[in-house]
Order: structure tokens, then sequence, then C-alpha cells
């Protein structure tokens, strides 16, 4: 998406938005209605931001994901000889998501003459977060010091394999108190109105009882 076409998007829905509050401004006061308007308006202009805020923040923990798998593909590639930039857009065939579509691309860019270092740069700024640095820190420190790039990447993959299983279990060791929060304030209460409707509804019989 352009920035041309999400301004048009944000000023359609601003316009939207204070379309659809003017059908229910004549219910306001005659000083909260101009407020509501504007309200809307703006709020309208700045809901596009956070969708494209949001899918931006699920794409790349889709590829901070599939990053360890793409790493091992890579290995496997590397090894045979062929130089980086062909293994970069070989995975275009081996694999599919937003992460192998820009690898594949920075290959295409290594390939069309842009070098390797600018490609890396470029893939870095589009991709961001301290994973894909790390990744394009050990591309470049092995073509600088020509070192082997087929077991480094094994050993990233590794590694971030090792911090997704521990994030993973930190995650569900905070998930645990919450769901001792959900017994104690749903299922309990709900345990003891069933009792106490029950205890209702043989009041009588549990009064004859005691006399």
């Amino acid at each position: 998406m352009t920035p041309r076409v999400i301004l048009l998007v944000k000023l359609f829905a601003a316009s939207f938005a204070m379309v659809f509050a003017s059908a229910f401004s004549g219910m306001l006061p005659g000083r909260l209605a101009p407020l509501v308007l504007l309200g809307s308006a703006g709020a309208g202009y700045m809901l596009p931001d956070l969708l494209l805020e949001r899918a931006a923040r699920r794409r790349h923990r889709r590829m901070v994901t599939a990053l360890p798998d793409v790493l091992d593909l890579l290995a496997v590639s590397v090894q045979t000889g062929r130089g980086l930039a062909g293994c970069l857009r070989e995975l275009s065939g081996s694999g599919r998501g937003p992460l192998v579509d820009e690898l594949a691309r920075a290959g295409e860019d290594m390939a069309w003459g842009s070098g390797q270092e600018v490609a890396l740069e470029g893939l870095r700024q589009r991709v961001g977060g301290k994973e894909i640095t790390s990744f394009v820190m050990t591309l470049e420190r092995s073509r600088k010091l020509g070192s082997p790039l087929a077991d480094q990447l094994r050993r990233q993959s590794a590694s971030l394999r090792q911090d997704q299983r521990r994030a993973i279990e930190e995650e569900a060791a905070r998930a645990a108190p919450k769901i001792q929060l959900v017994i104690a304030l749903i299922l309990v209460p709900s345990v003891l109105l069933l009792i106490v409707a029950a205890l209702a509804a043989n009041a009588d019989s549990l009064i004859n009882m005691t006399y």
C-alpha cells in the first residue's frame, strides 16, 4: 500500500465516521454534538493507522517464528557451494511466508548488482527486530572474515529455538495465575449460586426436617 492509498483510506474512514455520528448527533445537546462529530472524525482518521500497526506486528511475529526453519534451509543451501544471492532466491521455491519473500527480495537485489551489504541493510530496515539484525550481522561477518556460514546459521537457529521455547514457558507460567483468577471469580461463585439455589428450592423440606 502506497502512502497515497493509505491517506485516501484515512480520509474515507474519517468521513464515514463523521456521517455515521451525525445520524445520532440530533439526540445530543447542542454544544456536545460538534465535539462528538470531531471526535468521531479523528477516531476514523486514526483507525487505519492502528490496523496497519497491528498487521505489522502480526507479520513480524510470523517472520520471527519462521526464522529458525528458514535458517536451517539456508544452511543446507549454502553447503552446496552456491552464492548467497542464489541461496536466498532459492528459498522462494522451498517455503512460503513474509520472511521467505523478504529474503528472496534481498537475493534479487544482490543478483541485480546492489551488493550484499546494501541488500542486507535494506532487509534489516524493512523487517527490523533484533533477530533479523543478528542474522544480517552473521552474514556480514561470514563475508568479511571468511568463516563457515552454514555452521553459524545452524547455531543461530538453535539459539532462536531455545529463546522461543523459553518464551513459551514463561507465557505459560504467567497464564497459570490468570486461570486461577478466572476460577476464583467465575467458577467458584457459580458453584456457590447453584448451592444457594438448591437450598432455597428445598427450604421448606429442610425446615420441616429440623422440626
